[in-house]
C-alpha cells in the first residue's frame, strides 16, 4: 500500500515529516472559507443598492450559501474518504475559485442566489477534508488539539480579515470585489498543496450511494427552507409541503445508512454521548450566533453610519478573542475539564449577547467592542474543544465523514440563525412607521430606506431614515436576546452531555 495512505512504522505516524506546513496549507483553506463568509455581511448595503432585491432575496443570498453546503457536507466528506481527501479538497478549492467570479460579476438578486448555491456546493468539499487530514496527519493527541486549534483560529483570522480587507475594497471597488479576493488564495492553496499535502482516504471504503446524497440534500433544504418561510411568513401549506418533505427525505436517508453495510455517515456515531453532544453544541451556538452577526455589519454601517473599513475593524475583537482562545484551548480543557470548557465558553457568548440587548443608534463602541471580544473568547473556546472531540470520537477511516457531520451542525446552525433570527430582525423593521409618500421598498430593508430617503426632501428623509434605523435596532435587539437564550441552554446542554468526557494525552499507532 502507499505510504502516504498507510505509514509502515507506528513512528511515522505519530511524527509525520512536514506536518505542519502541510497544515499550513489546510489553513488557507480555511481562511478561504471564512473570509468569504464575512465579507458578505459587509457588501450587504451595497448589494441592496445596486441589485435592488427584497427582504426575501436579501435572506436569501445571506443563507443559500449554507442551505447548499449543509445539505452536501456529509455527502462530500464521505466522498473525500473514498476518493481522497487531498484530491477532492484541490478540486473544491479550484471550483470554489472559478465560481466565485461568478458571484462577482453577478448582475440580478437570481443570479447571485444561483451563484451563492454553486459556491456552497464546492465549499462543501473543503471543510471536511481539512479537518480530516489534520486528523490523519496528527497522531498524537496534544499535538493534534494545537493543530485544530490552529485550524479553528484561522477561521476566526479570516473572519477578521474579511471584514478588514472587505471594507478596503468596497471603498475603493464595486461590491463584486469582495468575492475576487478568493482567487490568489485559492491558487496559493492549490499550487503549494499539490506538493505539500499528503493523500490519505479509507482503505475500505464501499460504494457512494447517489441515492444517499439525494436524500441528505433534500432533507437538508426543505427542512431549512421550511423553517426560514414559517419564520418569515407563517405556516403556509407551501412551507408545510417543503418540511414534511425535507423531514420525509432526511428519515430515509438515516434508514439508508442503518441498512447500508458501509453508510456515507456511520449513524452509530451518535451513540457515543461526548460525540452527539459536541454536534448538539456546535448547532446551537451558531444558531444563537448568525443571524445577529449577519445583521451586525448593516447596523454598524447604516446605523451608525460607520465607513465600511472602519466597521471591519470594529468586528475585530471577536476575531482576536477566538484566536486567542483556540490556542489554549486544548491545554484548558485537559486542565479542567471537557465541559467546563465548552460550557462556560457557551455561557459566555451567551451573557455577551445578552448585553447587546440594549443597543440601541448611538450606543458607544467600549461596549459593543467588549461584547464581541467575550463573544470571540466563548466560541473559541467551545468550537476549538469539540471540533477535538469529534475527531477524537472516530476512526482515522472515517474523520471524513465525522468531520462532515461538525461542518453540517456549523452549517445548518447558520442557516437556521438567519432564517429565524433574521427573520425577527425583518419582522421587527418591516412595521416602522414612515412619513407620507415612503415607498415600499424602504419597508423591505434598511438599505431600501436609506436609497428611498435619497429621494426625499430633507425633512422627510430624516424621519423616515430615524424611524427606519429605531425599527432596525429593535429588531436587532430582540435577536440578540433570543441568541442569548440559545446560547445558554447550550451551555446548560454541554454541562450534562459532555460530562465525564476527556481529550486524549496517549499517542496514536495505527
Amino acid at each position: 500500500m502507499n505510504r502516504t495512505l498507510q505509514p509502515a512504522h507506528p513512528a511515522e505516524a505519530v511524527k509525520r515529516p512536514g506536518r505542519w506546513l502541510a497544515l499550513s496549507v489546510l489553513v488557507l483553506a480555511v481562511l478561504l472559507v471564512a473570509v468569504d463568509a464575512t465579507v458578505l455581511g459587509l457588501a450587504t448595503p451595497y448589494i441592496s443598492e445596486d441589485l435592488a432585491p427584497s427582504g426575501t432575496q436579501l435572506l436569501w443570498i445571506g443563507d443559500v450559501y449554507s442551505f447548499v453546503i449543509a445539505g452536501l457536507l456529509v455527502s462530500m466528506g464521505s466522498l473525500g474518504d473514498r476518493v481522497g481527501r487531498k484530491r477532492i479538497l484541490l478540486v473544491g478549492a479550484t471550483a470554489f475559485g472559478a465560481v466565485s467570479v461568478l458571484n462577482a460579476y453577478a448582475h440580478t438578486p437570481e443570479v447571485l442566489i444561483v451563484a451563492r448555491a454553486l459556491l456552497g456546493v464546492a465549499g462543501a468539499t473543503l471543510m471536511p477534508a481539512t479537518l480530516a487530514l489534520i486528523r490523519n496527519l496528527f497522531h498524537d493527541p496534544r499535538e493534534r488539539s494545537l493543530a485544530v486549534g490552529i485550524w479553528g483560529a484561522a477561521a476566526s483570522a479570516g473572519a477578521a480579515v474579511g471584514p478588514v480587507v472587505g471594507g478596503f475594497l468596497l471603498e475603493h471597488f464595486w461590491w463584486g470585489s469582495v468575492f475576487l479576493i478568493n482567487l490568489p488564495v485559492m491558487a496559493v492553496l492549490v499550487v503549494v498543496g499539490v506538493r505539500l499535502l499528503p493523500e490519505s482516504r479509507n482503505p475500505d471504503p464501499g460504494p457512494w450511494d447517489l441515492p444517499s446524497v439525494v436524500l441528505s440534500l433534500v432533507g437538508m433544504v426543505g427542512v431549512v427552507y421550511a423553517v426560514k418561510e414559517a419564520a418569515a411568513h407563517g405556516f403556509a401549506p407551501a412551507t408545510l409541503a417543503a418540511g414534511l418533505l425535507g423531514a420525509a427525505a432526511l428519515y430515509g436517508f438515516v434508514r439508508r445508512q442503518l441498512a447500508m453495510p458501509v453508510p456515507l455517515i456511520d449513524m452509530r456515531l451518535f451513540r457515543n454521548r461526548g460525540f452527539s453532544g459536541a454536534v448538539l453544541a456546535d448547532l446551537l451556538t451558531i444558531l444563537g450566533l448568525s443571524g445577529l452577526v449577519f445583521f451586525l455589519s448593516q447596523y454598524l454601517q447604516l446605523v451608525q453610519g460607520r465607513r465600511p473599513f472602519e466597521a471591519g475593524l470594529a468586528e475585530l475583537p471577536a476575531a482576536v478573542g477566538a484566536v486567542a482562545a483556540g490556542l489554549i484551548a486544548g491545554r484548558a480543557a485537559r486542565r479542567f475539564s471537557v465541559r467546563a470548557v465548552v460550557s462556560g465558553g457557551l455561557a459566555a457568548v451567551g451573557l455577551a449577547l445578552a448585553a447587546l440587548t440594549v443597543v440601541g443608534q448611538h450606543t458607544g463602541y467600549p461596549l459593543i467592542g467588549a461584547a464581541l471580544l467575550v463573544v470571540g473568547l466563548g466560541a473559541g473556546f467551545a468550537f476549538t474543544v469539540t471540533a477535538d472531540v469529534i475527531l477524537s470520537s472516530v476512526p482515522g477511516e472515517q474523520a471524513g465523514a465525522a468531520s462532515a457531520v461538525s461542518e453540517t451542525a456549523y452549517e445548518l446552525g447558520a442557516a437556521l440563525g438567519i432564517a429565524v433570527l433574521g427573520s425577527i430582525v425583518t419582522g421587527v423593521y418591516r412595521d416602522f412607521t414612515g412619513p407620507a409618500g415612503t415607498p415600499a421598498a424602504a419597508h423591505e430593508s434598511l438599505g431600501g430606506a436609506v436609497e428611498a430617503a435619497a429621494g426625499l426632501p430633507a425633512p422627510a428623509a430624516g424621519a423616515l431614515l430615524d424611524s427606519a434605523r429605531q425599527a432596525f435596532v429593535d429588531g436587532l435587539a430582540l435577536a440578540a436576546g433570543v441568541g442569548a437564550a440559545v446560547l445558554l441552554a447550550a451551555a446548560a446542554a454541554s454541562w450534562y452531555l459532555l460530562r465525564g468526557q476527556r481529550l486524549e494525552d496517549g499517542a496514536e499507532h495505527p
